[in-house]
């Protein structure tokens, strides 16, 4: 294998693709990342064994062929060089070595044989489907906080995906929780995507996808089966396992009947939330919400550390109410907000509050109280 290519080209390749590398492997060959030169085109693969990310690249083809070298070290080494150089790959099979040429430097690093390197099992998918990428990147954007990190329930540790039904028919939906939270977030149903079975994209899977998802204009191919589920950019293809669990019924914990309404503006309202936090204890970092006819207090009282109050001028009609919350999990939800206002619907203290952007349902997020 012998090619020449551009470092800005390399570099954005082997990014992708090594990122899914775990930094610690029992199994040497998953340290390293497959190259294969063919035609005009270089591809880059990596796998970690339940995610598989193929990059390619344009290049000058001299010698086709394919080899694998260390992931880590080859993105180092190329991230170092100057901008503008052209890289020179020549690998000698024989010796078990490829180098690697820029201007004055050069390096050799050692290979595994590709025939090692492992393959993810081929799969038919029930469903397949284009998306843009801005409409992708606007589902698991603003559900992905909410995602759970304990791994004993580990059916909680994705996005769910799946079409339900929406205020207006069918719909594309990205769900996720860890109980305390709750995000759902809808689409349009893209041609193609009816009968699509519904997937627990995996957290790993989810931060790898933004890469994918960043140029507005692009076309996303989504194709899914039972067990896996594949993103097709133009130059990138992203082939993930999906979590095998059964998502709960997300519907049972979204409350319907909330009465009193509070409308605020988003921004100032995650930055005085951010404010008073400042005092409160780092393990609870509860705030206590006061509400009373257009005004909001914020309220926090750490008896170690001290107290912090602010007022916000909101639009509140109703009954006065005093509930409290994880700050952290205030913030987090306001910072979805893509419109100037957000809209809270409580009901009492110790049950789930709603928020949603202004008169939008597409996005719809659950907190549960907490006691202050």
């Amino acid at each position: 294998m012998k090619f020449s290519i551009e470092r800005a080209a390399l570099l954005k390749a082997v990014s992708q693709a090594q990122s899914v590398v775990e930094r610690r492997n029992t199994i040497p060959i998953l340290a390293n990342i497959l190259v294969e030169a063919e035609g005009d085109a270089v591809r880059f693969k990596a796998t970690d064994l339940d995610i598989e990310v193929i990059d390619s690249a344009p290049a000058k083809v001299d010698r086709a062929g394919g080899t694998t070298v260390s992931a880590m070290l080859l993105h180092e080494i190329v991230r170092k060089l100057p901008d503008g150089a052209l890289v020179a790959v020549d690998e000698d099979a024989g010796q078990g070595r490829i180098s690697i040429t820029a201007g004055r430097s050069h390096f050799q690093l050692a290979t595994l044989p590709k025939d090692d390197f492992p393959v993810m099992a081929s799969t038919d998918y029930a469903a397949e489907f284009r998306c843009e990428a801005k409409v992708l990147r606007r589902l698991f954007d603003k559900t992905r906080f909410a995602i759970s990190t304990e791994e004993t329930r580990y059916y909680l540790n994705g996005v769910y995906l799946h079409v339900a039904e929406g205020d207006a028919g069918r719909v594309l939906r990205a769900v996720a929780t860890d109980g305390h939270r709750l995000a759902r977030v809808d689409a349009p149903l893209p041609e193609g995507a009816e009968g699509m079975p519904g997937v627990i994209v995996p957290r790993k899977t989810v931060g790898e996808l933004k890469k994918l998802l960043d140029d507005d204009e692009a076309e996303i191919g989504v194709a899914v089966s039972e067990t896996k589920v594949r993103f097709a950019a133009p130059d990138i293809t992203l082939t993930s396992k999906v979590i095998d669990g059964t998502f709960p019924d997300y519907a049972r914990v979204i409350p319907s009947n909330n009465p009193r309404t509070l409308e605020v503006d988003a921004k100032d309202f995650a930055r005085a939330v951010d404010r008073v936090a400042t005092v409160s204890s780092e393990r609870s970092r509860a705030v206590k919400l006061s509400l009373d006819e257009d005004r909001l207090v914020l309220s926090v009282n750490a008896p170690d550390s001290g107290n912090a109050e602010e007022e916000l001028a909101v639009a509140y009609a109703d009954e006065k109410l005093e509930i409290g919350f994880n700050a952290k999990y205030l913030q987090e939800i306001a910072a979805q907000v893509d419109r100037e206002n957000a809209v809270f619907r409580f009901n009492d203290a110790g049950d789930p509050t709603l928020m949603q952007e202004g008169d939008d349902t597409s996005a719809i997020y659950v907190v549960m109280p907490m006691r202050v």
